[in-house]
């Protein structure tokens, strides 16, 4: 199943991607190969995972979540999706 997840880095910084095969990915990832940015900021940590239907659409997500400030990544991964959408209300 095609999966967006996030990864919170040892210097706490967060990277989010996508994959077929989440569980591959994260050995990937902790082994040092999975990506520039989290090789150079091991150990790596998966703190959040969605799972879609479509490879596509766990791209999209992943290129939608990239662009989002710390704060609101955090309010995603603490499990407050409608925080982030009365966030996104009162912005506009």
């Amino acid at each position: 199943m095609p999966h967006m997840y996030i990864l919170e880095c040892g210097d706490s910084s967060f990277y989010v991607g996508s994959t077929w095969d989440i569980e591959r990915r994260l050995a990937q990832h902790q082994a040092g190969a999975g990506a520039r940015y989290t090789a150079r900021r091991l150990p790596v940590k998966l703190v959040y995972c969605e799972e879609f239907t479509r490879i596509r659409d766990a791209f999209v997500r992943e290129k939608q979540v990239q662009n989002w400030s710390r704060a609101k990544r955090q309010t995603l991964i603490g499990g407050r999706p409608d925080a982030i959408r009365s966030n996104m209300k009162r912005a506009q």
